[in-house]
């Protein structure tokens, strides 16, 4: 009987991974990407992807900042989810901040999980977006911001799916 569920577990999971579309474009002029998350994938599925993609890719995430709870813990009437979740990948990250230690005023990476209308979103601080606020950062700079970029979109890809 367990081996069954966990079949069909499996299988909601391929289903699901299967009724997803693309992601969108990134819209370079921007700092944020919003991407909601498939109906049928839980919070706790939002984060455990998160989790398991973050430690595939090597990148750590320091901090989660549990800002609903917080909201609620004040009497407010704050329905859903809401925190951020910080990433980073001090290999990568560390050729940007070398040459340009004021982009730490930009680190570590953060991905919000939130609801909005009934809807569970992620969001992304785009870090290539947030480079072009430091002057004089170089190509290897660049480089990096786009691939820690693309890393944690990817991340959120596989979330909003809840694939682990």
């Amino acid at each position: 009987m367990k081996g069954l569920r966990y079949f069909f577990v499996i299988l909601g999971c391929w289903i699901s991974a299967v009724q997803a579309g693309p992601m969108p474009p990134v819209d370079p002029e921007t700092p944020l990407y919003v991407v909601p998350v498939e109906k049928g994938v839980s919070y706790q599925d939002v984060v455990d992807s998160l989790q398991s993609g973050a430690q595939g890719k090597n990148f750590v995430s320091p901090a989660t900042f549990p800002l609903g709870q917080h909201i609620r813990e004040r009497g407010l009437p704050l329905q859903g989810v809401l925190e951020v979740r910080s990433y980073c990948s001090l290999g990568i990250g560390a050729e940007i901040l070398m040459e340009s230690p004021e982009f730490a005023v930009f680190a570590p990476c953060r991905i919000a999980i939130y609801e909005k209308q009934g809807q569970m979103f992620l969001a992304l601080d785009r870090p290539t977006y947030a480079l072009r606020h430091i002057k004089g950062h170089s190509a290897k700079a660049e480089e990096a911001a786009k691939q820690i970029e693309d890393t944690l979109i990817w991340m959120m890809d596989k979330a909003r799916k809840g694939e682990i």
